[in-house]
């Protein structure tokens, strides 16, 4: 039996895309959704067996992760959703162990607690069971995802994609479509690197035109106008550097409407617009 797409890294990124621009509701009916839980309940089922856990525990700490940008921006989601699951698990085991909630767990896992007990639970002598006698894991000693890759997410960058969003917005774009095509762009300019290497993988990307809902044509003027035009003789250009650049160094929206080709290229590259003037209903 083959596996489903979401097994691979690529195929849950675009399904987790695509249930977080969906609209409310997404994640109760998308039968994908359906799926890739249950496909999360068998994959971390033994993991959270270990800690005296239940699979449905596993799979909701997944559900939540799944749900944060960091995640669907990831180079690896499914290394930051395993990652983040097995932490859960330990912090919940040890909470209720401790009779306490999990982010007390969290917050108290370096001093070495015991678990709450009875005194006439055991009959050994105090030395052989004190947590002060005894080599526990230093939990703290464990990078917690969720603590690093959403609480202290880069700022500039996040807020330049969402500048990117709305200047897409005014000139003709769905909101949804909008922010599905540049967070599809900017994982992959994450994963490569540079902006050279993006653009070189994208423009023969068959998923980014499908996801839009554009033809290819209108895909390169969005990658154009979104990481810049790579020709040599354009990259000290304001052609050249891209929204996204022009926006993390200090440029504003007025700004790239005065500029009138980034503005037509991204207007006409709308499914909207395409959609009109091709007489596509």
């Amino acid at each position: 039996m083959n596996d489903p797409i979401y097994a691979t890294a690529e195929g849950l990124r675009l399904l987790l895309l695509d249930l977080a621009y969906a609209g409310p509701g997404a994640w109760e009916t998308d039968p994908d959704a359906a799926e890739l839980m249950a496909y999360a309940m068998d994959k971390y089922g033994a993991l959270a067996h270990k800690y005296g856990l239940e699979p449905t525990d596993a799979a909701t700490y997944a559900f939540e992760i799944m749900n944060a940008r960091a995640t669907r921006l990831a180079e690896d989601p499914w290394a930051v959703i395993t990652h983040a699951v097995h932490l859960s698990l330990v912090y919940e085991s040890r909470a209720r162990g401790l009779l306490c909630s999990n982010q007390q767990a969290r917050h108290s896992s370096g001093f070495g607690y015991h678990d709450a007990e009875r005194f006439s639970e055991r009959d050994d002598e105090l030395a052989n069971y004190h947590s002060a006698f005894q080599i526990e894991d230093d939990l703290s000693a464990i990078d917690d995802p969720r603590q690093e890759s959403i609480e202290d997410e880069p700022t500039n960058a996040y807020f330049a994609l969402d500048q990117a969003i709305q200047f897409f917005v005014e000139l003709g774009w769905s909101r949804r479509t909008a922010r599905l095509g540049l967070e599809y762009i900017a994982a992959r300019l994450i994963r490569t690197g540079t902006r050279l290497s993006a653009f070189e993988s994208l423009r023969r990307d068959g998923n980014g035109p499908a996801l839009l809902d554009v033809d290819h044509k209108s895909w390169l003027a969005v990658l154009r106008g979104v990481l810049g035009n790579q020709h040599r003789d354009r990259s000290h250009t304001s052609e050249g550097r891209g929204i996204l650049l022009r926006l993390m160094s200090g440029e504003g929206l007025d700004e790239l409407f005065e500029d009138g080709a980034l503005a037509g290229l991204i207007e006409r590259a709308a499914p909207e617009y395409t959609s009109a003037s091709t007489g596509r209903v």
